[in-house]
C-alpha cells in the first residue's frame, strides 16, 4: 500500500513545484468501472505554474494504457492515454474566473488529492462508447456469423 499524494494547490503553483509518479490502474476505483481489465500503470507529472495573466495553474501530463470494454463485442480494447491538461486554480475571491470558457478551472484546495485529480482527468478523456475499428471485433475476427434478423425469423413463422 502506498500513501496518496496531497498538495496545497495554490502553494504548489506559486512555488513552481513538480511531482512525478506512477499509479496502478487498480488503485483508481471510479476508472475501474469503465475498464474490461483493471491492469497497467499510468505515469503522471504535475507542475505548478502561472499563465500569461499571472493566474496560478496546474499542468497535468498523463501517459499509459487502459483496456476498455468494446461496446460491440464486449471484449478488451487497448486505449492509449496521452493527455496534457492545464487547469486554472480559482480561489473563493476569484469566482468570476469560474465562468471563463477558454480554460478549465478547478477550485484551489489546501488538501488536493492528486490521484483523484488525475482519475477525473482520465475519465473526462475516455470515449463514451469505445469500439474496435470496423472488422476488428472478436466476432468479425473469428468469422462468426451475425445473429439472424429477428424480423426475418418472424416472417418465416407466418408461412
Amino acid at each position: 500500500m502506498f500513501t496518496r499524494p496531497f498538495i496545497d494547490s495554490l502553494d504548489f503553483a506559486r512555488q513552481g513545484e513538480e511531482m512525478r509518479g506512477e499509479v496502478l490502474v487498480a488503485e483508481l476505483p471510479r476508472l475501474n468501472d469503465m475498464l474490461a481489465v483493471p491492469e497497467g500503470k499510468i505515469s503522471y507529472e504535475l507542475r505548478g505554474l502561472y499563465d500569461k495573466d499571472g493566474k496560478p495553474q496546474l499542468e497535468l501530463s498523463l501517459e499509459g494504457l487502459c483496456i476498455l470494454r468494446c461496446q460491440r463485442c464486449l471484449e478488451g480494447l487497448n486505449f492509449p492515454i496521452k493527455l496534457i491538461s492545464r487547469l486554472r486554480l480559482v480561489s473563493d475571491s476569484d469566482e468570476s474566473d469560474i465562468d471563463d470558457d477558454e480554460m478549465d478551472s478547478i477550485p484551489a484546495d489546501k488538501h488536493l488529492d492528486v490521484l483523484s485529480l488525475l482519475e477525473e482527468e482520465m475519465l473526462l478523456s475516455l470515449p463514451i462508447a469505445p469500439k474496435h475499428a470496423t472488422g476488428e471485433c472478436q466476432f468479425a475476427a473469428e468469422g462468426l456469423a451475425r445473429p439472424e434478423n429477428p424480423f426475418t425469423v418472424l416472417a418465416g413463422l407466418k408461412k
